[in-house]
């Protein structure tokens, strides 16, 4: 068959035509892959960074005290409280600003990120209780916009079936924080003191805000037809329909009495390692460094496995490893406060809090489980919000005035014996999480 030359060069202009649309969207594919990428790395930073900055003052809080006169209350206010109001009471308003559709979420987190850095520095230059206070605040001012962003930014990079892992990826960020939080703030405080160590873990972040801001992509116009509409209803009225969920409410009862003994207990840990075992602050530092992060990002993979094979015999079950993992911290953590050698203690609070780590997993699939879709967000929300004001707000200062009323009869050792009290409401949040396990078994949602 003989082909007219004008038909021919129109076969091999479509062939040629063909051939560079599917290179076209080959190297798109490629691209997008690598400023994926790019993005999710610069994400597990900044989530490093929220939880460093978030927690190293932890570890400084016993230098702090000594040099500025600050009171035990003072100490659980200013690590707790101050931060906790902010960053609980800003994240929905801001997670509900980002879920606009022309709202630049890539640019709320690096604004976030400059904010709280500079403020974890100005922490540093601080005279007074009051100017370290108002600086905390701040603190929380800024990371209340980054991690309902950074999720929401997350669940539009990628599809449904990759979300779950990036989302964990992003959670990494958390026990590295943490991890350098602890051991590199304690040995940094030890080389250079206190002031010196916060001015100079706000300088990453600032640079790495710079980077956010050129980096970070926001997806909306490639990820459209991932978006969902707005809520029907307004948050107030969808928040009354949630918590008339017996079964969440048990949830977030447990969680948040959990969390209130975790956070509280973390605030003065350190405290009570070098008051009751005269370690120094970079021994201490590292110590829960360990403790924290890794027992922490290992707790989180254990309740997420444990939490999937529970599943498939039934939605009641999942709960079933937070129950038994809050039994077993009970008197594992006894024993390691009450221990007369400080390295049995760290490999009994080790194995204790695993525990914190497992409950996460477990109890957000429940939640995401007992509510319909276009509750889900605002389920979540809700939860972090009391989990957080409660837990993180009020845990660490009333830790701080017990140990202030305990102080005149048992002297240096009252933070010891404030950590061990605190242990005995484990098994109130095991028995609500059984309440809440029961009324799943039942199989209705309320």
């Amino acid at each position: 068959m003989k082909i007219e030359p004008s038909l021919r060069h129109g076969l091999t202009n479509n062939v040629s035509i063909a051939s560079n649309m599917s290179t076209d969207k080959t190297d798109a594919g490629a691209s997008r892959s690598i400023l994926t990428s790019k993005a999710m790395w610069v994400l597990m930073f900044i989530s490093a960074l929220n939880f460093l900055d978030r927690q190293v003052i932890n570890i400084l809080a016993e230098p702090i005290k000594r040099e500025l006169g600050l009171s035990d209350t003072q100490l659980g206010l200013m690590t707790g409280l101050a931060f906790a109001i902010f960053y609980s009471s800003l994240g929905i308003p801001i997670a509900r600003f980002a879920d606009r559709p022309h709202t630049n979420r890539a640019k709320i987190i690096a604004v976030s990120l400059a904010i709280w850095s500079a403020m974890t520095a100005a922490c540093g230059l601080a005279q007074n209780f009051g100017q370290l206070l108002l600086a905390r605040l701040c603190v929380g001012i800024g990371e209340a916009g980054c991690t309902p962003s950074a999720h929401s930014l997350i669940s539009d990079l990628f599809p449904p079936a990759q979300r779950a892992a990036a989302l964990a990826f992003y959670g990494i960020g958390m026990s590295l924080g943490l991890l350098v939080g602890l051991g590199a703030g304690g040995m940094i405080a030890d080389a250079i003191g206190w002031r010196w160590t916060l001015l100079l873990l706000g300088l990453p972040g600032l640079l790495l805000s710079l980077i956010a801001w050129s980096v970070l992509p926001e997806p909306r116009q490639l990820a459209g037809d991932l978006r969902t509409g707005p809520a029907r209803y307004g948050f107030l009225i969808t928040a009354r329909d949630i918590f008339r969920l017996p079964v969440y409410r048990n949830i977030v009862a447990a969680l948040t009495v959990a969390s209130f003994l975790t956070y509280g207990a973390s605030a003065w840990q350190a405290i009570f390692l070098m008051r009751s075992y005269g370690l120094s602050i970079a021994v201490a530092g590292i110590t829960l460094g360990i403790i924290g992060g890794i027992g922490t990002g290992i707790g989180t993979w254990i309740g997420g496995y444990l939490a999937q094979r529970a599943a498939r015999k039934g939605s009641h079950h999942v709960l079933t490893g937070c129950l038994v993992a809050l039994l077993l911290a009970f008197p594992l953590s006894v024993a390691g406060y009450l221990a007369p050698d400080w390295r049995v203690c760290a490999v009994l609070l080790f194995v204790a809090g695993l525990s914190a780590g497992m409950l996460y997993a477990p109890t957000f699939t429940c939640v995401q489980g007992i509510v319909p879709p276009s509750s889900r967000a605002a389920a979540t929300a809700l939860l972090l919000m009391i989990q957080n004001l409660i837990g993180l707000g009020a845990g660490p200062a009333l830790f701080g005035l017990g140990s202030d009323l305990l102080a005149p009869h048992v002297g240096r050792e009252s933070v010891r014996w404030i950590l061990v009290a605190s242990t005995f409401f484990l098994p109130l949040s095991a028995w609500l999480y059984w309440r809440a396990g029961k009324g799943l078994a039942a199989g209705t949602r309320d």
